[in-house]
């Protein structure tokens, strides 16, 4: 599935667009281009982000090519002669060759991993086409929670997509809760990164470094916004 050549890939052009655009308003700020990242060193790009998963699907496009790569959807089953109800979130492959980490079982039932920081995503992992559930929450005659994504936090799925390039790997970080009264699951999705470089392996909740860089944060912004409030000043 994974060739063993390695290629660099280009940042997608929206990415570079924000990056350019950032370094133009530091240098308007006053503030050294050099203090930025430059987009050629940059091979995990990360990007914050507050997305709320509920009751419609969830798009996510991890490289930002105005592609989405995978998907996250709540539905609901009624069990055996409706004593109950049961809520299932899942995340889906959006491409034939998109793939999820996971395999771990729960009641022999197969969902994608809910994997903690610092964990290698690459060719040699437990990688599969979906779709894939996450949690399963089931009111009725019975209250509870099944799956390695029953209410944490901080943890991440590990993903594989397929760029121009070839296959590249990232990951989205995760915040998943369900009241015990019934109904669906809720969730955040606070993150998510890739690896520019094709398959080349990524670890979960790596955003520092030499070869990382965070996209769309807090600080550039202020930059920005710095260099526009100085643009307004000297009209």
């Amino acid at each position: 599935m994974t060739s063993n050549s390695r290629k660099r890939s280009n940042l997608s052009e929206s990415v570079l667009r924000q990056l350019s655009s950032y370094a133009a308003a530091a240098s308007a700020a006053g503030v050294s281009v050099l203090a930025l990242v430059r987009p050629a060193d940059a091979k995990v790009v990360y990007t914050p982000a507050h997305i709320e998963i509920g009751d419609q699907t969830v798009l996510l496009d991890l490289n930002h090519d105005g592609q989405t790569d995978f998907s996250f959807r709540n539905f609901v089953t009624c069990t055996s002669a409706c004593k109950g109800w049961t809520f299932i979130l899942s995340v889906y492959p959006v491409g034939v060759s998109n793939e999820i980490w996971g395999g771990t079982s729960h009641f022999d039932v197969k969902f994608a991993s809910a994997l903690p920081a610092g964990v290698q995503i690459g060719s040699n992992g437990k990688l599969y086409t979906g779709p894939d559930r996450m949690a399963w929450f089931q009111y009725g005659s019975r209250n509870d929670g099944r799956g390695p994504w029953n209410n944490v936090k901080h943890r991440y799925l590990g993903l594989e997509f397929v760029a121009k390039d070839g296959y590249h790997y990232g990951w989205a970080r995760l915040n998943i809760s369900h009241t015990s009264a019934g109904g669906e699951a809720t969730g955040t999705i606070t993150g998510y990164a890739y690896e520019t470089i094709a398959n080349k392996p990524i670890v979960t909740g790596k955003t520092r470094g030499s070869d990382a860089i965070t996209i769309g944060s807090s600080s550039l912004g202020a930059l920005a916004a710095g260099a526009a409030k100085l643009q307004s000043v000297g009209k």
